[in-house]
């Protein structure tokens, strides 16, 4: 069996165990045309069937190539989808503040799409799936309350380089696979570029410093630049916060997240 078939089995298993334990049946999936949620969808649709429902959430900067890449995916997989554009909100949003630089925008968009991601989870009486991977959860390369909530993540613990290879075993198209990554945020919003880095790059780095607990200096002296190591450390701990969730001022023997803690499954 190999690698990512063991993977890929054991979120299929990870997703209906988690999924059900809540006593709901359904789950949600926010489509982009990107890989991550391309991946998510996928598995989703092997553990779940018909109970899944893929939303794509394009607005007037979306290119044309993610739907259609969207709407090849859910007919490769013959999963169920619904279209709910978010250009009127965040069109009435830029009117009102003309001065939005691409990171309000981004962050803007982001948060209306999850909003109405979840909106449409309690319509339906679903969960939503996250779609982040480890190596943007790691960076703090995402926006809180907007792509970063969920309530079940199965690729969180995947590097995105790992993300692709998945991404090939569960046959995934290959438009999909090749296209630069990009959350779609504003034109010619580019991921790597943001970064700065290829995930490639970036991800043999944080194996090494997240995985491995290399020194810095072991780091550099096996040929990883070290501007780029310096960039990664200083935002994984400066976007340590979001990784958590909030942190709640104690004023009792019994604080939530302090004193306060059973596990996820705990029953009456």
């Amino acid at each position: 069996m190999s690698k990512y078939s063991q993977i890929s089995d054991y979120l299929q298993r990870f997703l209906d165990n988690e999924v059900k334990k809540t006593g709901i049946k359904r789950v949600v999936v926010g489509l982009s045309g990107g890989i991550d949620s391309a991946v998510v969808a996928v598995l989703a649709k092997m553990a779940f069937g018909d109970e899944l429902l893929c939303v794509k959430m394009p607005s007037h900067y979306s290119p044309q190539n993610s739907l259609d890449d969207a709407d090849e995916l859910c007919r490769d997989f013959d999963m169920r989808s619904v279209t709910v554009s978010i250009t009127p909100m965040l069109k009435a949003y830029e009117d009102l503040n003309p001065d939005m630089d691409n990171l309000r925008r981004g962050n803007f968009s982001s948060r209306m799409r999850m909003a109405t991601l979840f909106d449409i989870s309690a319509r339906e009486n679903a969960l939503v799936l996250g779609t982040s991977n480890k190596s943007e959860l790691m960076l703090g390369y995402g926006t809180l309350y907007g792509d970063l909530s969920s309530a079940v993540n199965p690729i969180g613990d995947l590097y995105k380089s790992e993300v692709y290879e998945l991404a090939k075993y569960l046959n995934i198209s290959r438009s999909i696979i090749k296209k630069p990554p990009s959350a779609d945020l504003w034109d010619g919003q580019s991921d790597e570029a943001d970064l700065g880095y290829s995930y490639a790059k970036l991800d043999e780095a944080m194996k090494l410093y997240v995985e491995e607990r290399v020194t810095k200096e072991e780091i550099v002296a096996r040929g990883i630049d070290s501007k780029m190591l310096e960039m990664i450390i200083e935002r994984i701990f400066r976007n340590h916060f979001k990784r958590k969730m909030p942190i709640i001022a104690k004023l009792t023997s019994r604080t939530i997240n302090h004193d306060f803690n059973y596990p996820r499954d705990i029953t009456l």
